[in-house]
C-alpha cells in the first residue's frame, strides 16, 4: 500500500505504463470528440468507468490538491431525479451511467478547485470517445440552484460542492468532428 501521494502516484503510472504506452493517445479523441445526447440502452462496462475515471484523476490540479470525486451513479431513480435538475439535462436520464464530479471545499486551495475539475471532465470526455462511447457534460457549477438539487438527491456532505454531471453511453447518434479552428482568435506575441 502506497504511503504518500506520489508514491501512489508511481504504483498508477507503473501500472498504466505498458497499456498506456501500446493504446497511446492520439489526438484523433480529441478531435473527434462530440457531445453525445442519444445512447444505446445497453450498460457501460464497469472497467470502462474506470479507465474513465483514472483519466479525470490523471487531469493535473493546483499544488497537486486533487480535491476532486466522483459519485457513480446508475440507479434508475437517482438517473431520473438527476436527469431533472435543470431542463438541458432531461435527456441524461436515458444514459446508462451519469457521473457526479464534486469538488472538496475544504481544500489546500477551493478557489482553483473549479479549474481543476474542468480538466479532469475534459479527460473523462476524450477518454469516453477513445473507448468507443459518447457523453457529454452538463453544466452545474456555479448554478447554485442545480449544485444544491444535487446534493440533495445524491445526501452529499457539505464540504463537497457538485461541479458537473457527465452522462455517458454506447452512442445511438452518430456526429462527425467538429472544424472549430479560429485562425484569427489567435495572436502570436514575438
Amino acid at each position: 500500500m502506497p504511503e504518500n501521494a506520489a508514491e501512489a502516484c508511481g504504483v498508477f503510472l507503473s501500472s498504466m505504463a505498458d497499456s498506456s504506452r501500446q493504446e497511446g493517445l492520439s489526438m484523433d479523441s480529441v478531435f473527434h470528440r462530440r457531445s453525445i445526447r442519444k445512447y444505446k440502452a445497453m450498460p457501460v462496462e464497469r472497467e470502462k468507468i474506470i479507465r474513465i475515471l483514472q483519466a479525470a484523476m490523471a487531469a493535473p490540479s493546483a499544488c497537486n490538491q486533487q480535491a476532486w470525486r466522483f459519485y457513480v451513479v446508475t440507479e434508475p431513480e437517482k438517473k431520473k431525479a438527476l436527469a431533472g435538475v435543470s431542463h438541458f439535462s432531461a435527456f441524461a436520464e436515458a444514459a446508462p451511467v451519469l457521473i457526479v464530479p464534486v469538488f472538496r471545499n475544504d481544500s489546500q486551495l477551493p478557489e482553483f478547485a473549479p479549474i481543476d475539475l474542468s480538466a479532469a471532465v475534459e479527460n473523462m470526455l476524450i477518454e469516453t470517445d477513445a473507448l468507443g462511447l459518447g457523453g457529454v457534460w452538463l453544466g452545474v457549477y456555479p448554478r447554485q440552484e442545480r449544485a444544491e438539487k444535487i446534493r440533495e438527491i445524491l445526501e452529499l456532505p457539505e464540504n463537497e460542492t457538485p461541479f458537473a454531471m457527465v452522462a455517458i453511453g454506447y452512442p445511438a447518434e452518430a456526429k462527425g468532428p467538429s472544424d472549430r479552428w479560429h485562425e484569427e482568435w489567435v495572436t502570436f506575441v514575438e
